[in-house]
């Protein structure tokens, strides 16, 4: 069952095996890479993108796998990118495994990280917005070298974390190359002419923001909890 850019298999009686991914191309260290960047940093967003699509459905995750196609010598960085991530969202445990094209070497940086993880039928956070909910993008939507020169403005993943605590937020969807809007008619599952002091199609890259529905009781705290990370959306 696809859902979203998670793949959810059942198993088990009361439990699903959920699947998440991303993929990067064109950023890294080759000469004819558009985005310079360390393999580092290249993994660890990359696997924040599949770590968030993978949490927001309430899923708990077991494995990070990488695909690597620039060399050898690039692995070592991936691999320590996914374990900052791992560090930095407390997660302990977690395997990191995956495969690095030695044979062929090609002329851009390309990569692809994946994400395995469970959730039972109970807790999967898929089709839980009311019909009374409100909306909001939490961060602002970046990309390319927007993504190191504006930190300030994406989402800490602390506060994505604290937002999937907080009991009256319904769905948390992280957003991607296909914009806010995108997200939101995926969320809604009709077409409504939202309002918003963001781009609403612009892409946002390593998931620099995320798209909320919540109950109007959590407005005032989500503005506190969020600060200028919250943008409200109008209707």
């Amino acid at each position: 069952m696809k859902k979203r850019d998670v793949l959810i298999i059942p198993y088990q009686k009361e439990s699903n095996l959920v699947f998440s991914s991303d993929n990067s191309g064109g950023i890294g260290l080759k000469e004819l890479d558009h985005v310079n960047v360390q393999y580092e940093i290249v993994s660890y967003y990359g696997f924040r993108v599949a770590m968030m699509e993978l949490l927001g459905v309430g899923a708990q995750p077991m494995a990070l796998i990488i695909h690597s196609f620039n060399g050898d010598e690039a692995w070592g960085s991936l691999v320590k990118g996914a374990n900052q991530l791992i560090a930095d969202l407390d997660l302990d445990g977690l395997e990191v495994t995956g495969s690095s094209e030695s044979n062929f070497s090609l002329l851009q940086s390309a990569s692809s990280f994946t994400v395995a993880g469970t959730v039972s039928h109970q807790n999967l956070r898929i089709g839980k917005t009311s019909e009374r909910a409100k909306f909001a993008v939490v961060g602002e939507p970046l990309v390319g070298e927007e993504v190191m020169s504006k930190e300030n403005k994406v989402l800490p993943l602390r506060l994505f974390q604290e937002l999937l605590d907080q009991e009256e937020v319904y769905e948390i969807i992280p957003v991607g190359s296909k914009g806010i809007l995108y997200e939101l008619n995926l969320l809604t599952d009709q077409q409504i002419a939202f309002t918003s002091d963001l781009p609403l199609t612009k892409s946002a890259g390593p998931a620099t923001c995320v798209v909320i529905s919540y109950s109007s009781k959590a407005h005032d705290t989500l503005i506190q909890i969020c600060g200028p990370h919250f943008h409200p959306l109008g209707v």
